[in-house]
């Protein structure tokens, strides 16, 4: 259920975990054309800094959208902005939590500013960042 801008509060928060697969990364290169070696070609990516093929930053981030839209503030959500950091490679297997906590609300805008940041199952921070939405009427 969506949440109004009245309803949200600072140090709200939510989250989704998801375990990213193989399936996962080639499906993600499928829709997005992104068919970098370190990600698909698992020859290749031995050859790289990570020595294995990693997930793409931006699937992983796309589960903060996942967050944004189901959860905080919740469907009707306009994704306006977003700052990302990508500070630990996302490896095939690992389970990425994205979470999102309200850190700004401009209320005479409808505008919320969150600090959004995915984590590994070590609880490493993988990507961290800041969005900016507009929360449903």
């Amino acid at each position: 259920m969506s949440k109004t801008i009245a309803q949200i509060q600072l140090g709200d928060t939510a989250e989704f975990s998801k375990t990213i697969t193989e399936y996962d990364v080639y499906a993600y290169a499928g829709v997005s054309g992104d068919f970098n070696p370190a990600h698909i070609n698992a020859v290749e990516a031995e050859k790289g800094m990570f020595k294995e093929r990693i997930a793409h930053g931006m699937l992983s981030a796309g589960l903060i959208s996942a967050v944004l839209g189901n959860q905080l503030p919740g469907p009707g959500t306009i994704y306006m902005g977003q700052e990302l950091k990508f500070l630990r490679p996302v490896k095939f297997g690992d389970t990425i939590t994205a979470k999102v906590e309200v850190i700004e609300r401009i209320e005479e805008k409808n505008r919320l500013i969150l600090r959004t940041y995915c984590t590994n199952q070590n609880g490493d921070i993988v990507i961290d960042g800041k969005a900016t939405v507009m929360p449903p009427k």
